[in-house]
This record gives C-alpha cells, structure tokens and sequence, in this order.
C-alpha cells in the first residue's frame, strides 16, 4: 500500500512556502504570492513568477498575499495556490496525497477549518495539522519524545513563534507579530526619521542581509543607500553605519525578548531548568540577523544557538513527521480550544 502513498508535508509561510516530498526530501521552494487580474478574476502567475512581476505591473494586475502569518487571508486563492505547489511535487496518480501542514500556535479553529478544507479543495486525500514550533524542534534535531524541555524560538516573515516542547507536545508557546517583516520596517521608520529618506521595504530587506545587527558589532560597518528625499522630492544617498541598525531594531527586539520572558514566567520550573541546560534553539530568515544569539544569551542568561539551516528547519522537520501520519489525528487539532482548557 505504502507504495501508492504520495506524503507531503507544507511549510506555508508569509514570504515562502516549502513543500517536502516523502522519500525525495524539500522539492519545493517558492514565494507565497499570486498574480491576479482583478478584470476577469483569472490567476495569471503563481510562486516566484508572480514575485518576479512586483512592480513591473499594469493596474488590473494585483500580487495577492494569499496566506499572511501562517492563516489564510484569500480562501479561494489559498486553494489555487496549493493546487498549483502540490502539481509541481506530484506526478500524476489516482491516489491522491496525504498532506502534513505546519500550522502556528495562535490558529483558531475557524482558520484550522479554512485551511483544511483549501487543502482538500487543492487536491489532499487527508490533511493533517502539527505546531511549526514542533516541526521546527525536530528539523533542529531534538529528540520532543523525551521527558526534557526545550526552547524553540522560530522567527519568519510574518510571525514569531516562541514555545516551549516536551514529550511530543507544546507545553507553553506565545505567537507575536514580529517577525523579518517588523525589522524591515523598523529600518524604513528609522532611515525616514534620522535622513529624511524614503527607502522601499526590498532596500531595508537588503540592509538587514548586509549590516544589520541586533548587538553591537565589533567592527563598525557602513553601507550607502539611496532613496527618495522627503524634502526635494529628488533622489537622495545616505550612508548608514551598523550601529544605525542596531538602534532601528530596538523596538522590534524589545517585543521579540518580552516575549521569549513571558514564554520562560508561564513555564513550569522544572522544563525551566532543562532550557537553561539545553539552551534556545534559534530557527527561521529573521533568525540569522547578526548578534541575535548573543544579545538573546545577554539577557536571559541561557545560551541560544542557531540551526544549520534556519530557513528550511521547519520543513525539514515536518518531513520527518511524515513517517508517523498513521499515528497522528488527522483533521482540526483545535490549538484554541486546548489553551482555553489550560487556562
């Protein structure tokens, strides 16, 4: 029978979504984007085609963000987009997959459903849901099974999951939105408040990549750009310094490590002691902004390390869960009914 079981497993992210496939690993890695005419309502381009239209556009043509921070927010072209992914990953068979989805901590039930059934409608036989914060525990290569906590703080485009695992479950987990997006912004607001310069959100992203840094550097690093002077009107260049970067994302950091401390209050004191032991394993784009580990080390005292590779960690991890479908619940895991039951 297994030889007819077609397994995937969906990472569906703000910026990109991966697909792993059963046997033949990650096959899949595209932006989480769609092209629409908003004329007819047809879908003209999906993935990194559609990403490669941003801008470059005429009116009639919207990039539609189809799921944003790990839920839907377009049911309809959710399911188009899906159907299109799990098209690229899967020859043509009459058995139709079995599809594993990471889903975030802070899901409702109501967008379980909207997601379970845009997987169904995309073409899945059984959809199964986990917590990425448990996928992304696996993919770092933690053994959840055992009676032994551990940190994972996973930061991606559009959230931040910071949790709690043990014993194959979530013991405690927070979902705040701020995330690689947050930081992107924060460089915008900074850049626009200290030089009067008008950058894009692609030119932050790349600030970010080259000098950004959340603790401070040993050496100062310095990086020109240019933007739109909110004076003249007129292009304008500004050099900016490394340190810049680490006062623009003070803010973002703030949130981020109140976080990761309301995490550390709500957990029992015992998984507490495992974490100091264990240490904060780092995952996700935003994860690998330079001094993340150190300042987060400062501050809590316990140790973080980050993944060998952080954007592909959760991925990887629900591909190892693959295995096990026959053992998990397929369908809604109500995450929101559980909290509401804890508390």
């Amino acid at each position: 029978m297994l030889f007819f079981e077609r397994d995937i497993a969906i990472d569906p992210g703000t910026m990109t979504t991966r697909i792993y496939v059963r046997g033949r690993g990650i096959r899949l890695r595209e932006a989480s984007l769609v092209a629409m005419d908003s004329t007819n309502g047809r879908l003209l381009r999906v993935g990194d085609e559609a990403k490669k239209m941003l801008g470059r556009t005429p009116a009639n043509i919207v990039p539609i963000n189809p799921i944003v921070a790990g839920v839907i927010s377009d049911y309809d072209m959710t399911a188009r987009m899906l159907r299109e992914f799990i098209s690229r990953v899967t020859s043509f068979s009459l058995f139709k997959p079995r599809v594993l989805i990471c889903v975030p901590g802070s899901i409702t039930g109501v967008e379980e459903r909207a997601l379970i059934d845009a997987a169904i409608e995309a073409g899945a036989r059984k959809v199964y849901l986990v917590e990425a914060s448990l996928a992304t525990a696996i993919g770092a290569g933690v053994d959840i099974s055992k009676a032994d906590g551990h940190m994972v703080v996973d930061i991606g485009s559009g959230t931040t999951e910071v949790a709690v695992v043990s014993l194959g479950g979530v013991v405690e987990q927070q979902s705040i939105k701020v995330a690689g997006e947050s930081f992107d912004d924060a460089i915008v607001r900074f850049i626009r408040k200290k030089h009067n310069l008008l950058i894009g959100s692609r030119t932050a992203e790349e600030l970010k990549q080259s000098i950004g840094c959340v603790y401070p550097r040993p050496e100062v690093s310095y990086e020109e750009v240019k933007g739109r002077c909110l004076v003249t009107g007129l292009p304008r260049s500004v050099t900016v310094s490394s340190a810049d970067m680490a006062e623009a994302l003070e803010e973002p950091m703030a949130q981020l490590m109140e976080a990761i401390h309301t995490v550390l209050e709500r957990t029992p004191p015992e998984l507490v002691g495992d974490v100091s032991e264990n240490g904060i394993v780092l995952s996700g784009g935003g994860s690998q902004i330079w001094g993340l580990d150190r300042i987060i080390a400062e501050k809590t005292g316990i140790d973080a390390v980050l993944v060998d590779d952080a954007l592909s960690c959760t991925a990887y991890g629900a591909g190892r869960m693959l295995q096990n479908l026959n053992d998990m619940q397929e369908g809604m895991i109500n995450l929101a009914r559980r909290r509401q039951m804890k508390q």
